[in-house]
């Protein structure tokens, strides 16, 4: 036992002999340097765009035909775009917003507003569809069903505010996605 602890006290020295404080370098202090050269810099910084498709919560969002729910690798309900595009034929019933969210910890609302952007004979501001959904805690994906307005879509650029929240206000907006009806007629 005492050849047991003489040998575990000449390794423990022949360690304590190889960490010096020369080996072990501190770093150096910078004194007196403005914030804005280490920490928030303008040129690190992105400004968000209200005016493009939402992101943050969003993994994905895209506009498509139609939507199949399938069952996904956690074994839980996962909505997916079918036939995603930006262009649609004028007699198309339901255009459909379909996307699929980050992790979030509480329930809320995502609303879809769809105004016409460049469509001849209509106003910017004229309200020509919307949906509300109910994203619930297990949510991880879901879709905005944006209906066909009386007398079917006029060709033209459409625009569709998305907003996340309780109601619609200005701050609730997140992005905005788009689509063309495409006049199809010879």
């Amino acid at each position: 036992m005492h050849k047991t602890l003489l040998l575990g006290t000449v390794v423990v020295s022949a360690w304590a002999g190889l960490v010096t404080p020369a080996s072990t370098k501190e770093l150096p202090l910078t004194e007196n340097m403005p914030i804005s050269e280490f920490q928030n810099r303008t040129e690190d910084v992105k400004g968000y765009d209200f005016d493009a498709p939402p992101e943050g919560l969003f993994r994905s969002i895209t506009t498509a035909e139609s939507f199949e729910e399938e069952i996904g690798h956690l074994r839980a309900h996962e909505i997916v775009p079918v036939r995603p595009t930006d262009q649609f034929p004028p007699d198309i019933p339901i255009i459909f917003i379909v996307f699929a969210l980050h992790q979030h910890y509480q329930g809320f609302n995502i609303f879809g507003r769809c105004f016409p952007e460049a469509v001849p004979g209509l106003s910017r501001e004229t309200l020509i569809s919307e949906d509300v959904v109910h994203i619930a805690l297990e949510d991880n994906s879901g879709y905005l069903a944006l209906r066909s307005p009386a007398g079917g879509w006029r060709p033209g650029r459409y625009k569709v505010e998305i907003h996340v929240g309780e109601q619609v206000n200005e701050l609730s907006l997140m992005g905005t996605m788009r689509f063309t009806i495409v006049d199809v007629s010879p």
